[in-house]
């Protein structure tokens, strides 16, 4: 199993969370993070001058089976790039194991139902 973090710009949320419904992967977490990166502006409003050096982005938080990493990933690639700098970053990373609450099953089945596959 992998853990797929993806650091996207917000106006592509949803562009993504339709591509990765699109390639059946069901179930993720999102959150509004801020973060620095390297653009620094400043913006002028009424005369005083504001740092917004932060950046507002979106934190997808998917954990999926080996076989739907690489399509997990180019669901995020070809919805989120915009060729600019500030597109965001993913990471992926290994998670050793998952226990649904519910019924006690651990491993690959706990992250989706059986009834289906």
């Amino acid at each position: 199993m992998k853990k797929i973090e993806a650091i996207i710009r917000k106006t592509k949320f949803e562009s993504v969370k339709e591509a990765l419904l699109e390639a059946d992967i069901e179930w993720f977490s999102y959150y509004d993070v801020r973060g620095v990166g390297k653009t620094r502006q400043e913006r002028i409003y009424r005369g005083v001058v504001y740092d917004t050096s932060y950046i507002e982005r979106t934190l997808l938080t998917i954990v999926v089976r080996d076989v739907n990493v690489d399509r997990t990933v180019n669901a995020i690639l070809s919805t989120a790039r915009t060729g600019e700098i500030g597109d965001g970053r993913i990471f992926i990373s290994t998670v050793d194991d998952a226990v649904r609450i519910r019924t006690a099953e651990r491993g690959d089945i706990a992250l989706y139902n059986a009834e289906r596959e």
